[in-house]
């Protein structure tokens, strides 16, 4: 059985394709995929509509009390998971990921398991210089722009070692199975 921990940060940024990802993997045979949540990621899953079906889709969905509850750093150093997967990953989670922070359940379970062995899979929001058209809870789309600050961040995390950084949702399936040699 493949183990996979999908941990999730507040950001409201491309859900759909997140869940999506979530699922397509979720639903291969062989493979689970259990979630862990920011405290914040409860907030916008809820505000877009999305907590109840993520709850009714995956058997083990786990909020963070603090940094070290529930306690999966272990788990991912010792190799219990095959792969820790962080999307969506807010600008200050990636921020705290490349200087080493480790005060948040997700940022602290990423430094642990980069102890270890366990591939670490990231989908950092903020990685396209410009201007970025997101979606609200509403359904209405409205546009931000990048900081130069959070493109710099996503680099650094490109070039840590047992890192890998996908620009989209939808390419975290193949990037998985690629990593746990399933592809």
């Amino acid at each position: 059985m493949i183990r996979i921990l999908w941990g999730i940060t507040g950001s409201g940024d491309r859900l759909d394709g997140v869940l999506s990802a979530m699922l397509s993997l979720h639903q291969m045979k062989g493979i689970k995929v259990y979630v862990v949540l920011s405290k914040a990621a409860e907030q916008v899953w809820r505000r877009y509509g999305l907590w109840d079906e993520l709850n009714t889709q995956f058997k083990k969905v786990t909020r963070e009390t603090n940094s070290n509850v529930p306690f999966v750093a272990g788990a991912l150093q010792i190799g219990h998971y095959d792969v820790f997967v962080i999307a969506p990953l807010t600008a200050n989670s990636t921020a705290k990921i490349a200087y080493g922070i480790a005060d948040t359940l997700v940022t602290n379970a990423v430094a642990q398991t980069l102890k270890g062995s366990t591939p670490v899979v990231l989908y950092p929001v903020d990685q396209k210089l410009g201007e970025v058209e997101i979606k609200a809870p509403d359904g209405t789309t409205f546009t931000i722009r990048t900081r130069q600050i959070d493109l710099d961040n996503a680099e650094r995390l490109r070039n840590m070692e047992g890192v890998t950084v996908v620009s989209s949702p939808n390419e975290i399936p193949d990037t998985v199975k690629q990593l746990i040699k399933l592809g």
